[in-house]
């Protein structure tokens, strides 16, 4: 058989090798997602009419007692003490405490079945700071309100500089590079660009010039390739990470007069900031309770794939330091107190804090952190009315996009938490919220609960492989 032969024998095979690959990772992607129909909407309440329900607007610290919400084509039409429309849906809210759904401004979404576990724990917003293919086409199908999930802001790919290594970011060579893929993830429809720890001037300058030419935002991990201060420009609208402050900005000092002058450069800016102090707690909790960590329930809503790999590289990488470095862990413990302060100082001068958790990475659980999170900012001296605003109004402050957020007022979209107790008194009641509505449309405590344990122990290893190896092959 002649060679030529051959090439066209081995072509045909490669070409069927690859369309079996294909039909396979289709097959797997559609079963991960029959696996989460129950996240489908099947029917829709265009108006409705909750009654003697407790408000909590959030537009001031106050609670309007007795009042009724009429709700209708997903937004909020009405509020006032009393509400008769004839023929609509009643909603019993009598005793219970009405208040926007929370935000969390700083996750890493790895599948479908975060989503409802978001929605489970009140939280009607999520801002994802790795983007990916499938994120756009999730984003697609919530837009088209396929299934019930929250608000969902992406981020672009990682974009960081050519010598920051990693697969999870993309190393831009050159100032062409960088102009060329804002450009390239605003059409594909990304939300604003992530950009980097590794970032040197005159690559990030090309992205921002790029950026402001596209209308397109930028979300700064701090790149340490140039001062703290270089990120309080547009178009940057948040900055992430409070242990960034104290590790770029403060040089792991704790230097009160230069805090000042970077927190009043927050406060000139209006630029917003994530402190994501739970995903840095979970380093202490590594360190002081090793395996048992491994073992806590809360690990089984931790996406399998991810689980296995990143947060078992988190916990090889800390419990080995501990190996050889005994004070660790008192080091972690006071940069965590000094995050603290320094969330207090930054409330007290009129920042705007969102909240954010870095759930989906290390042990940061989906839902779960954003009551962790809430609690830290507690734990720094807010009143509980500032920290319901990092999660509900001040998102709406910095993103135009959700300036349909945030409060409970006419216009505003329904996206709300119904609990038992007033969380103006005890945060915790948002934790086990009695319903949640997400763009006008209703789900019971039943349906909650059902959201959650669904995400319990999921085995989507495989197509959560699958779409992770998308994401760094088309970044």
């Amino acid at each position: 058989m002649s060679i030529k032969k051959w090439v066209k024998i081995a072509g045909v095979l490669l070409v069927g090798l690859v369309l079996m690959i294909s039909i396979a990772l289709v097959v797997v992607l559609g079963l991960d997602s029959k696996k989460t129909s129950y996240l489908r909407i099947q029917k829709t309440v265009d108006s409705y009419v909750i009654k003697n329900v407790n408000i909590v607007p959030m537009t001031n610290d106050t609670i309007l007692i007795n009042y009724d919400i009429l709700v209708r084509n997903g937004s909020i039409f009405k509020i006032a003490p009393d509400i008769f429309i004839k023929n609509a849906q009643q909603i019993d809210g009598r005793g219970k405490f009405l208040s926007p759904g929370l935000a969390d401004m700083h996750v890493h979404v790895w599948d479908d079945y975060e989503l409802g576990l978001y929605l489970s724990k009140g939280v009607t917003t999520l801002r994802n700071m790795w983007g990916m293919p499938f994120h756009l086409r999730m984003k697609e199908r919530l837009n088209r309100n396929e299934i019930y999930a929250p608000l969902f802001l992406t981020a672009s790919p990682k974009l960081t500089g050519p010598q920051d290594e990693g697969i999870d970011k993309k190393q831009l060579k050159n100032s062409k590079e960088a102009r060329r893929l804002v450009a390239k993830y605003k059409k594909q429809g990304y939300d604003y660009i992530k950009t980097y720890s590794g970032l040197p001037p005159h690559i990030f300058d090309a992205i921002k010039n790029e950026a402001l030419a596209q209308n397109i935002s930028l979300a700064a991990h701090p790149s340490f390739e140039v001062p703290y201060g270089y990120h309080f420009s547009d178009p940057i609208r948040a900055i992430e990470h409070t242990e960034d402050i104290v590790q770029q900005a403060l040089k792991f000092q704790d230097d009160s007069l230069l805090l000042d002058t970077t927190i009043e450069k927050y406060v000139q800016t209006e630029i917003g900031h994530t402190p994501t102090l739970t995903v840095f707690h979970k380093i202490l909790e590594i360190i002081e309770k090793e395996s048992a960590l491994l073992t806590e329930y809360n690990t089984g809503y931790i996406n399998p794939a991810f689980l296995e790999i990143g947060s078992q590289e988190d916990y090889n990488r800390w419990t080995s330091t501990k190996l050889y470095d005994s004070l660790i862990g008192q080091r972690i413990l006071k940069q965590h107190q000094q995050h603290l302060r320094i969330v207090k100082r930054m409330i007290d001068a009129g920042v705007l804090l969102m909240a954010g958790t870095d759930s989906g990475i290390s042990y940061a659980v989906p839902g779960y952190g954003i009551h962790e999170e809430l609690g830290f900012y507690k734990e720094a001296g807010l009143s509980n009315y500032e920290v319901l605003k990092t999660a509900t109004l001040n998102p709406s402050k910095v993103y135009k996009e959700l300036s349909r957020t945030g409060t409970i007022e006419v216009g505003k979209l329904a996206n709300m938490v119904l609990t038992r107790e007033n969380p103006l008194v005890d945060l915790r009641s948002l934790e086990k919220p009695e319903a949640v509505f997400i763009k006008g449309q209703l789900l019971d405590i039943d349906q909650l609960t059902k959201f959650e344990e669904k995400a319990f122990n999921r085995n989507n290893y495989l197509a959560t492989i699958i779409r992770l190896a998308e994401g760094l092959l088309l970044q």
